[in-house]
C-alpha cells in the first residue's frame, strides 16, 4: 500500500496535478475517490487501499495498476509479499502477472486466464460505471449540468463498447485454441465469439 501511495503521490506530481484533480478526474470515469481520501492516502494515514480503487487511480492517472504496485524503473526493490525481504521491483512485477519460469509450461492457458481476467474486470466496471451515469442524467433537472452528465455518459458509453469489444475478442481467442470458456456474469450474457459455447464435432 505504501508503495502504491508513493507512486500515486509521484505519478500525479509528474502530471502537475493536485489531488482535487486527481479526485475529479476518478469521479469523471464513474468511480469517485474524494480528494480527503487520496491526501490520506498519500499521508499514510489511511488504513486500507482496496484494489478496485488502485485500478480506478490507474486509469485516471494514465497507466497500468501493476505499474502502481511494482513501479519499475522509480523503486529498484520493493516487498514482493508483506513481511518478506525486498527483492528487485522488475522480479516482484513478473511473479505478480505470472510471467516467472515456473508457469511456461502451461503458458498459453495463463495467458488466457490472465487477459480474460482483466477483460471482464474492465468491462464489469465500464458497464456499471455507464449504469451509475445513466441514473446521474436521469436525476439531473438543470440543463447545464444535465449536458454535462449526458456528455460524461456518452464517453462511458464509448468506453463500454471498447471493454466489451476486447473481452470478446479474448473469448474468441479461447475458443480458437480450444480451451473452456469462463463464465460470464449475467450483465454481460451476450458476450461470446458467433460459434457460442458448442463446437461442431463432426
Amino acid at each position: 500500500m505504501a508503495d502504491v501511495a508513493r507512486e500515486v503521490r509521484r505519478r500525479r506530481k509528474e502530471m502537475k496535478w493536485s489531488a482535487q484533480d486527481l479526485a475529479d478526474r476518478c469521479e469523471a470515469i464513474g468511480f469517485p475517490i474524494p480528494r480527503n481520501v487520496i491526501a490520506n492516502m498519500e499521508s499514510g494515514r489511511r488504513a486500507v487501499l482496496p484494489l478496485v480503487e488502485v485500478m480506478v487511480l490507474a486509469e485516471a492517472l494514465y497507466t497500468h495498476p501493476i505499474r502502481l504496485i511494482y513501479p519499475v524503473g522509480y523503486v529498484e526493490e520493493v516487498q514482493q509479499l508483506p513481511l518478506t525481504y525486498p527483492v528487485d521491483t522488475a522480479q516482484a512485477m513478473r511473479w505478480f502477472a505470472g510471467l516467472n519460469e515456473d508457469f511456461r509450461a502451461d503458458h498459453r492457458m495463463l495467458r488466457h486466464h490472465v487477459a480474460h481476467r482483466t477483460a471482464l474486470e474492465r468491462a464489469f466496471f465500464a458497464v456499471h460505471s455507464e449504469e451509475r451515469q445513466r441514473r446521474a442524467v436521469e436525476s439531473t433537472a438543470d440543463g447545464i449540468e444535465q449536458a454535462k452528465a449526458l456528455r460524461a455518459q456518452a464517453d462511458l458509453a464509448e468506453r463500454t463498447a471498447r471493454a466489451k469489444a476486447e473481452l470478446y475478442q479474448v473469448r474468441s481467442d479461447i475458443y480458437a485454441d480450444g480451451d473452456p470458456l469462463p463464465d460470464l456474469p449475467d450483465e454481460l450474457a451476450d458476450i461470446d465469439p458467433p460459434e457460442g459455447y458448442e463446437r461442431d464435432t463432426d
